[in-house]
């Protein structure tokens, strides 16, 4: 029988007990926030025994336009020492870069007014207990309302841990800056009858993922279930269209793609170098600044995919990289969140970057 909740199950009966920790005030009066200091880390939730998180809903305020990307959420499973899930709280929900737009995606959303309202449905079991806490890394407070929905249920021993993880490569550094013009001659040089418009670095070679962007590497068993991914386009360049970036997936130590794609667009289910935003189950394209900045693709651009029915299963390890631009031609900023299910214990050695490597760049930043 299946233990998930799904339209098609929702007349079953269950034998688990459904509970709810919140920021709601015991009291009964209308401060429902949970006030945070400045450097405080606050705890969200402390569940005692064994069930599954199925629904977790928050907004927050402050007068810091950077709190999305100074508060830090984390969770722990079953009394573990480092967390399992580790990301800036605007970035676990969705989209990087300190931004909120409105989007409805299976597993994650940010819902009106302008995207505050932030909704997570991954399902998170634990055996033991489950601690979620939330680092204020800010130097002003910040209020914060918050849902955790979660039933008390047994948990099997082949349920997967939920995990995330944040990272951020600030400046790609691509081969176009160092080559410059020279990309045409070296693609000449490759020998191959090319039309002439055929864009300069396009035979330019990158077989193994040497220099890619690294949205996750993990070790143990699990399956990857998809990730958002954050690109800011700071700088004129040649051919500013970062979509030709192949996803390349290592599976199990592979030295070569396990899985290889055919673009960056396409990896998130999109074509012909989109500039419109939207949202649906699985994929969306949820920034793009290209129409506001007056050039396409320029400054922040922000999309999502998640392999909701077609998870990407690993028995020893994954390493889940991204070209940025092709044969990662292009130097730009790019942030991700990564999110899977794994066997414990998890890797320990991820560690979140500073406060200050976490701010982000703004569009007035673009040149």
């Amino acid at each position: 029988m299946p233990e998930g909740n799904a339209l098609d199950t929702l007349f079953l009966l269950r034998d688990s007990k459904t509970r709810r920790i919140s920021s709601g005030d015991p009291k009964g009066s209308n401060d429902d926030a949970a006030h945070i200091a400045a450097g405080e880390t606050y705890t969200v939730a402390q569940i005692e025994g064994s069930g599954i998180i199925r629904h977790i809903w928050c907004t927050l305020s402050s007068k810091d336009e950077d709190i999305l990307s100074r508060a830090v959420l984390r969770m722990y499973w079953d009394g573990e020492e480092t967390p399992s899930v580790e990301v800036p709280v605007g970035d676990f929900f969705g989209i990087g870069m300190g931004l909120t737009r409105n989007f409805v995606s299976e597993p994650l959303s940010m819902c009106p007014q302008d995207g505050r309202g932030f909704n997570c449905y991954f399902p998170m079991p634990f055996e033991k207990n489950a601690r979620i806490t939330l680092h204020n890394e800010s130097p002003m407070p910040m209020n914060f309302f918050y849902y955790v929905d979660y039933e008390l249920t047994p948990v099997e021993s082949d349920y997967a841990r939920f995990h995330a993880q944040w990272r951020r490569e600030p400046d790609t550094d691509g081969i176009a800056r160092k080559l410059g013009s020279a990309l045409r001659e070296r693609s000449a040089r490759a020998g191959i009858d090319r039309p002439e418009d055929w864009p300069a670095g396009w035979d330019i070679e990158n077989p193994d993922g040497v220099g890619n962007y690294t949205l996750l590497e993990a070790t143990g068993r699990g399956h990857y279930v998809g990730c958002n991914l954050n690109i800011f386009n700071f700088e004129k360049q040649v051919n500013d269209w970062y979509g030709e970036g192949d996803d390349m997936i290592f599976i199990d130590g592979d030295p070569h793609p396990t899985l290889q794609g055919t673009g960056t667009e396409d990896y998130f289910n999109t074509a012909y170098c989109p500039r419109q935003e939207y949202s649906a189950p699985w994929h969306g394209l949820t920034v793009y600044s290209g129409n506001e900045l007056g050039r396409p693709w320029m400054g922040a651009n922000s999309m999502y995919r998640f392999h909701i029915k077609d998870p990407i299963r690993f028995d020893r390890s994954i390493r889940v990289t991204i070209e940025h631009g092709h044969a990662n031609k292009l130097s730009n900023d790019y942030s991700s969140t990564a999110y899977w299910y794994q066997q414990e214990p998890h890797d320990p050695a991820y560690r979140l970057p500073s406060v200050d490597a976490r701010l982000p760049r703004r569009n007035s930043d673009a040149k």
